[in-house]
């Protein structure tokens, strides 16, 4: 790990200004995927900015009824709040689905929607690979890509987004607050947020330098059964394959969205509008100009089958 300069900011208009003043500087949290990027010297800012003691740790009902979820408000206790449970319970069990009890102590909610890609290509240094080195080739492209996008990608880059919790922030419509190194504060829908690789993998999202996320806003709850749905490797702390964030109300309209399949939270406004038609339906408009590897061309099928047992599952339960 390189040598870096270190400062706690008090507000996060500080924290932004701070890291506005450094050239690569970086705001740090859990930082459960920084640390580890600068273990590896993929990630060397020359300066951190602590932001744990900006007071952005608060889960608050808003005036339309919805919920005000503070960033540095930490994956365990969002997942075991007794309102996102009872009226947003995809969200609890995307949280409950990933990493670990330790790691979810830790990790933040502004954290963990900007966690970078799990791609082996991009944690190997020795590796080509686009996101890391602008213009050095993409790894996965000819080598293993098991885990890697179906849609959404091109030819500079096929990796995932790895947060299950964004992918369940995406089916309800969350929407994402900022400020920057000015103090200005801005409103981003979840859905453009992250932004699909083209050829800048590297620009993985839509903030500003400096800009610091401050809360992620739930609108008012809309009911219907809510499922997440995660098919792993291994029965825990693993990445998805594929994922599905569901809420299926009782005519069987509802949303979907998918993780594991590609650069960011994957959501179709066909695929919605066809939850009534079934599975077979939802999956072909998810997947519509899908173009797959010779190691992930599995996930096709699995996403029409993991969405045929969340309607299942739905069903069930109505």
């Amino acid at each position: 790990m390189k040598a870096f300069a270190y400062e706690r900011a008090r507000t996060p208009a500080e924290a932004a200004a701070a890291v506005a003043a450094t050239p690569g500087a970086r705001f740090i949290a859990g930082g459960t995927n920084l640390l580890d990027l600068m273990k590896l010297e993929i990630e060397t800012p020359p300066h951190l900015v602590d932001v744990n003691g900006i007071g952005l740790d608060a889960i608050a009902k808003t005036r339309d009824g919805g919920l005000r979820i503070g960033a540095l408000v930490r994956n365990t206790d969002l997942a075991a709040d007794r309102q996102v449970r009872r009226d947003y319970p995809v969200l609890a069990r995307a949280l409950l689905s990933g990493a670990s009890g330790q790691l979810r102590n830790r990790a933040t909610t502004a954290g963990n929607l900007l966690q970078r890609t799990r791609c082996p290509y991009f944690y190997d240094p020795h590796q080509p690979c686009n996101k890391r080195r602008p213009g050095s080739g993409c790894s996965a492209l000819e080598g293993f890509s098991r885990h890697n996008a179906i849609v959404g990608a091109s030819q500079a880059c096929i990796a995932t987004h790895p947060s299950d919790m964004a992918v369940a922030m995406r089916v309800l419509d969350a929407v994402v607050e900022t400020v920057d190194s000015q103090g200005q504060s801005r409103s981003i829908p979840i859905a453009d947020l992250h932004r699909l690789p083209g050829d800048t993998p590297q620009i993985e999202h839509n903030l500003k330098p400096a800009e610091l996320i401050t809360a992620v806003t739930l609108p008012k709850p809309v009911g219907g059964r809510q499922i997440y749905r995660k098919v792993r490797d291994r029965a825990s702390y693993a990445f998805a394959l594929v994922s599905v964030a569901a809420i299926v109300q009782r005519d069987g309209s509802g949303r979907v969205a998918l993780g594991g399949v590609a650069h960011k939270p994957w959501r179709v406004d066909a695929a919605d509008a066809a939850m009534p038609q079934g599975a077979k339906a939802v999956a072909a408009a998810l997947l519509d100009g899908a173009r797959t590897t010779h190691d992930n061309a599995f996930k096709q099928p699995l996403v029409e089958r993991t969405i045929a047992a969340v309607l299942v599952d739905a069903g069930r339960s109505a």
